[in-house]
């Protein structure tokens, strides 16, 4: 991870700092990071699908509540991990070949992205584009 230091004093180049930025907000805005399951992380964060239904009437599921400054600091993240992290890219696809709208697409790469933060704090690892088998 990159320090206060390396982002602040422009040492960093802009994909270090970028990373450091967004792993400062994740932890200054949800601070019970790798304390929480998954579903309560997506759900803290604002980012777990909420389904409007009442009797045999369906409507479509949306997002509501949770730190909406959290999902802002998520959205340009998600977007270029959609573009350049294998996986991301791979959920991305998956969703658009489903007909579901980019916008959907990328709510579900932010909320990957916290899933996933919180794991890797849970368990105490740093990320690895390939996880070693355990």
């Amino acid at each position: 991870m990159v320090g206060c230091e390396d982002v602040e004093g422009g040492v960093a180049d802009d994909g270090e700092a970028e990373r450091g930025v967004t792993a400062f907000a994740l932890l200054i805005e949800m601070p019970e990071l790798g304390s929480l399951e998954g579903k309560q992380a997506a759900s803290l964060a604002g980012l777990a699908p909420v389904q409007r239904q009442s009797g045999s009437w369906k409507g479509h599921a949306y997002i509501r509540g949770g730190r909406a400054s959290l999902r802002q600091a998520l959205y340009m993240p998600a977007l270029v991990a959609s573009r350049f992290n294998k996986d991301s890219r791979a959920l991305y696809q998956k969703l658009i070949e489903a007909g579901k709208p980019a916008k959907v697409a990328i709510t579900a790469v932010m909320r990957k992205l916290v899933v996933l933060a919180n794991a890797l704090l849970r368990h105490n690892r740093p990320w690895a584009e390939n996880a070693p088998c355990a």
